[in-house]
């Protein structure tokens, strides 16, 4: 591993890409939106909350057995499970099925994924990729978060999960306006879609870049990388770049 030199840059910024949903686009924009970032110079580090450790099988890292329950209950300094990518300014705290612990060794701790990350002052950006729910993992992420990115299928159940994110947001006394979100796997062939993001525009609640549904993007799986590295000059390259120039612009600069 790497050695770090501390405190070199005074500012970080915390993102998690989360929904209550799966299936909606989540792992997929955490990876590329870090390779984006990585590559315009900042020095980024995604961590892998999720069991099923999605976000590492691309980045080609692994845990050791039970290393995300040792540094969820401190018995390991979280700067040791970070890993090495392939890429420049790039690297990875990943996730193993120890991790589905969470919300028993966090118990009703809401803040402790915020003072892990305290020490880890020598990134500018660190990606949190969320599984699905809503549970004490989760009030972690969002006490931790400066932003909540939430990717959405225009679909009725999709916006209903991120309704129901706000409604829980303002009952908990959690700032909503660090919720931002943007449409993923956008079919242009179906009517609903294209009316649910009209409506949504027009409330000027959506960024207004948005990911289409394309099979470039399902291929990440194949090629087990970000998109970049196999279809650099793509749409769906194109499209994600966009939309990181609209996030950056409103959650990193």
């Amino acid at each position: 591993m790497r050695t770090f030199h501390a405190q070199k840059y005074t500012t970080m910024v915390t993102v998690a890409f989360y929904n209550l949903k799966g299936g909606v686009g989540k792992t997929a924009s955490a990876v590329n939106f870090a390779y984006l970032a990585a590559a315009n110079g900042l020095k980024t580090l995604v961590w892998d909350l999720d069991p099923q450790g999605s976000s590492s099988f691309y980045f080609h890292v692994k845990n050791n057995k039970d290393e995300s329950k040792k540094v969820f209950a401190d018995e390991m300094n979280i700067k040791e499970s970070i890993k090495d990518s392939k890429f420049e300014n790039l690297w990875v705290i990943p996730a193993d099925i120890s991790a589905r612990n969470a919300d028993i060794i966090f118990k009703q701790s809401k803040k402790k994924i915020k003072s892990l990350l305290s020490s880890l002052k020598q990134f500018d950006l660190i990606i949190l990729d969320c599984p699905p729910g809503i549970s004490v993992l989760h009030d972690n992420v969002f006490n931790a978060a400066d932003w909540v990115l939430m990717p959405n299928i225009p679909t009725v159940l999709s916006i209903r999960s991120y309704e129901t994110v706000v409604q829980y947001f303002k009952e908990t006394d959690l700032d909503k306006h660090k919720i931002k979100c943007f449409f993923s796997m956008v079919d242009h062939r179906k009517t609903l879609h294209q009316e649910t993001i009209q409506t949504f525009y027009n409330n000027k609640l959506f960024f207004k870049n948005y990911i289409p549904y394309l099979s470039d993007i399902e291929k990440m799986g194949i090629h087990v990388q970000p998109l970049f590295e196999y279809a650099n000059s793509s749409y769906a390259a194109y499209c994600f770049r966009e939309l990181w120039k609209e996030i950056s612009k409103t959650c990193i600069n």
